[in-house]
C-alpha cells in the first residue's frame, strides 16, 4: 500500500523561497522547514530574514538565510547560479516576493509610464526571469524540480471595485497586467519544460487577512461564501502540496485559495 503522508514530506529536498521574509513566505518558509526540507530563505530584508531563520532552527527544522534582491535582473543569473551551486541542487523554488515602487496604489489618473513600467519590470519581469533561470538548471541538473508563482485573483478576473469604497486604498491597474502576465507565464513554462519532468504551476490568493482597513475588510467578507478573508497558513499548505510528490502530475495548473471568492 502507497504511504500517502510520505508524499507530502520534502525530506532532502532543497527549498527556496524568495519574499520569505513577508506575511505569506514566511509561512511558506516554515511549512517548507516542518516537511523536512532544506530551506533557503531568499530576502532583502537582512532582520526579518535572519530572525526567521532562527524561529525555525530553534523549532529544530534546517534554514538558511540569503539576502537576494528580485530585481537585480543584470545579475540575477550569475546570483542564481551561484546558490544552487552553493547548496547543492535546487528541487523547488517559489516566486512569492512582491516588490513594488514606492508610488505603488496611484489611481489610473494619476499613473505615470515610468512608474507603470518599473513594477512591471520589478514584478512580472523578475519573476519570468528567475523562472527561467530556475528551470534551466533543473535541466541542466536532471532535477525533477517544481517552480511556484505567486499569480493572485486578479490576475484571473477582473476587479470588484466596490470593496474599496471608503477605504482609502485603490487597487493598482500595474497588480491586474503582473498578475494575469505570471499566471499564463508559468503555463508556457510548464509546456516548455514539462517534457524535462519540471513542473510549473501559479497559486492565485484571495484576499489574506492583515489588519487592514476595518471597510475594507468588512466589504471583502461580505463577498466571500466562507464570510473571511484568508490565513498566511492556508496558502502555505497549497504551496507544500503543490511542491511535494502528492502534486507530481500537476503541471501548468492556475489554483485558486480564495474562499470561493472567484466563483460568485
Amino acid at each position: 500500500m502507497i504511504d500517502y503522508l510520505a508524499r507530502f514530506s520534502l525530506k532532502g529536498k532543497k527549498a527556496f523561497v524568495t519574499g520569505a521574509a513577508g506575511l505569506i513566505g514566511s509561512e511558506i518558509s516554515k511549512a517548507f522547514a516542518n516537511a523536512g526540507a532544506e530551506t533557503i530563505l531568499l530576502d532583502i530584508d537582512n532582520e526579518k530574514g535572519n530572525k526567521l531563520k532562527e524561529e525555525i532552527v530553534n523549532a529544530g527544522y534546517e534554514a538558511y538565510f540569503e539576502n537576494f534582491d528580485v530585481t537585480k535582473l543584470a545579475n540575477i543569473d550569475i546570483t542564481i547560479s551561484d546558490l544552487v551551486m552553493k547548496y547543492k541542487s535546487v528541487d523547488a523554488w517559489v516566486n512569492a516576493a512582491y516588490p513594488k515602487t514606492a508610488d505603488w496604489g496611484k489611481s489610473v489618473e494619476d499613473l505615470d509610464i515610468e512608474s507603470w513600467r518599473k513594477n512591471v519590470d520589478m514584478h512580472l519581469n523578475s519573476y519570468a526571469w528567475i523562472s527561467r533561470q530556475v528551470a534551466l538548471i533543473m535541466k541542466e541538473l536532471k532535477t525533477k524540480g517544481t517552480i511556484i508563482n505567486f499569480g493572485s485573483i486578479y490576475g484571473i478576473q477582473g476587479n470588484d471595485f466596490t470593496v474599496y469604497e471608503k477605504t482609502g486604498i485603490n487597487p493598482p491597474m500595474a497588480y491586474s497586467a503582473i498578475k494575469g502576465g505570471i499566471v499564463n507565464l508559468s503555463r508556457y513554462l510548464a509546456s516548455y519544460f514539462g517534457p524535462y519532468g519540471i513542473r510549473v504551476n501559479s497559486i492565485c490568493p484571495g484576499g489574506i487577512f492583515d489588519n487592514q482597513n476595518k471597510t475594507f475588510v468588512k466589504n471583502y467578507e461580505k463577498k466571500v461564501p466562507l464570510k473571511r478573508m484568508g490565513k498566511p497558513e492556508e496558502i502555505a499548505s497549497v504551496v507544500l502540496f503543490l511542491a511535494s510528490e502528492a502534486a507530481s502530475y500537476i503541471n501548468g495548473a492556475t489554483i485558486i485559495v480564495d474562499g470561493g471568492w472567484t466563483i460568485i
